[in-house]
Parts: structure tokens; C-alpha cells; sequence
């Protein structure tokens, strides 16, 4: 049986994605630099029906996780953080510029957006 929905951050805090989608997993501070722990739960990650992947800085995590799935990903670019992310706009144009196939992304901060349509997919999927 195919898990509902998986959210991966980037970070450790909580967001709204996950106030909103009843996942069936959540992979806390798997960010590119980490990702070694992401290998990891590869099982996890391709027996989800969609994955809500949120990350500041570089906005690396989604593409990476879309690269390796099967499922759509929907992406969170996140405002908080260290360095020079411009308050998301960093996370964004990557995210928006990823060449990874079945990653949709949404605003930044927009965890309520991503949760709600993950659960859309879900939902709608046999």
C-alpha cells in the first residue's frame, strides 16, 4: 500500500503543510546539505503518492527529491533561514527554475497551499 503523503523539510520547525495533510511520513532536517540522511529513507519516499518538500536557501531539496520519485512533489520555499536567501526569492527561482519532471511549486510560506493540494492528489489517486 502505497503511503498517503510524505513532507519533507528542510528544517525542523512545524509548518502548515503538516497542520494540513494527515501524512503517512515526515523526514525532519534532510536539506541538500544532509543528504546522506535522505538516502536513507528512499523506501519512504518512493512509496508515497505525493511529497510536500519545503526548503530555504538554495531551494535544492525538492528538485533533488523529484529527481528520485516517482510521485509528484510540490514544493515550499520557505523565508526562514540562514545566509542570503532574500527572504525566499532565492528558494523560489531555483525551485521555478528545477528541471526535475512532476514538481509543482507554490509561494513562499505557502504550507497551507502545498498541504491542501497534496491532499487533493491523494484523495484522487487509486
Amino acid at each position: 500500500m502505497a503511503a498517503s503523503a510524505i513532507i519533507a523539510l528542510e528544517m525542523t520547525e512545524r509548518t502548515s503543510a503538516q497542520r494540513n495533510l494527515s501524512a503517512s511520513g515526515e523526514l525532519y532536517d534532510f536539506g541538500v546539505a544532509g543528504v546522506h540522511r535522505l538516502m536513507h529513507q528512499r523506501q519512504l519516499l518512493a512509496n508515497a503518492r505525493v511529497i510536500v518538500a519545503v526548503a530555504g536557501m538554495d531551494g535544492a531539496l525538492p528538485g533533488l527529491i523529484a529527481g528520485l520519485v516517482g510521485c509528484p512533489v510540490i514544493a515550499v520555499p520557505t523565508s526562514v533561514g540562514y545566509g542570503t536567501g532574500l527572504g525566499g526569492v532565492a528558494a523560489l527561482m531555483n525551485m521555478l527554475n528545477a528541471c526535475a519532471p512532476g514538481m509543482a511549486v507554490v509561494n513562499i510560506d505557502n504550507g497551507f497551499g502545498a498541504g491542501y493540494f497534496a491532499a487533493m492528489i491523494a484523495w484522487t489517486m487509486p
